[in-house]
């Protein structure tokens, strides 16, 4: 019996998070993010539909890993047609994202869509406002869309003032998502995304310290 639960037990590795399709898998609130676009582009494989995904953005605590997370993925995030592109600060990666939702646009698209993530902390949603407002207005892409991290330190933990996004959103229109665990970042990322698509608006998802931090074994089946 005890050679038998032993055999049956499944092979785990910490690149699971990656490199698994479905089934669950540990992993942090930031790798989550990381993890996201991978499971938006799965999705949309299901739906036959050709799309990529663009990563913009500038690293702050609580969002200061990202950047490292998203390189070490790299040849998964490849496999997926998701490029990661930091800024060299929050409103130039803005820009690039909303950017992203202008493909089709142009002749020779390659894709249908491409979806777009932007990230940033607290003082990089104040200081991207303007991008944020034309961009929302501008609207996504029918099969592309936008999700906007923001990073929040309510306690003023690492940060010079405390902050948090939410009124700034709400003051260029764009709806708000916020998880309350590392499950609920994939779970509402997603629908952020269809959100996103479906009104033609950038949806914002709230990252705390909380959050960010802390790791589960989370269900990463795109049909979750």
């Amino acid at each position: 019996m005890g050679q038998h639960q032993a055999n049956s037990l499944r092979h785990v590795t910490l690149s699971d998070k990656y490199a698994l399709d479905k089934t669950r898998a540990y992993m942090t609130g930031i790798e989550a993010l990381v993890r996201l676009p991978m499971l938006q582009h799965q999705r949309d494989l299901k739906r036959g539909l050709n799309t990529a995904g663009f990563v913009s953005g500038y690293r702050g605590s609580p969002l200061g890993g990202v950047d490292q997370a998203m390189w070490q993925a790299s040849a998964y995030l490849q496999k997926h047609n998701i490029h990661f592109q930091p800024g060299v600060n929050e409103e130039l990666a803005a820009t690039a994202v909303w950017g992203s939702q202008q493909t089709q646009l142009f002749d020779g698209a390659r894709y249908d869509g491409v979806f777009g993530m932007w990230y940033g902390k607290g003082p990089g949603v104040d200081r991207s406002m303007d991008v944020f407002k034309h961009a929302n207005a501008f609207g996504t892409a029918a099969h592309g869309g936008v999700l906007a991290i923001a990073g929040d330190d309510h306690a003023c933990k690492s940060s010079t003032l405390p902050h948090q996004s939410e009124h700034m959103f709400i003051g260029a229109s764009i709806p708000v998502l916020a998880p309350s665990n590392v499950q609920e970042v994939l779970d509402l990322g997603i629908f952020g995304w269809e959100l996103s698509r479906f009104s033609g608006c950038w949806v914002a998802l709230k990252a705390i310290t909380e959050n960010m931090d802390s790791a589960i074994s989370a269900d990463i089946n795109p049909d979750r």
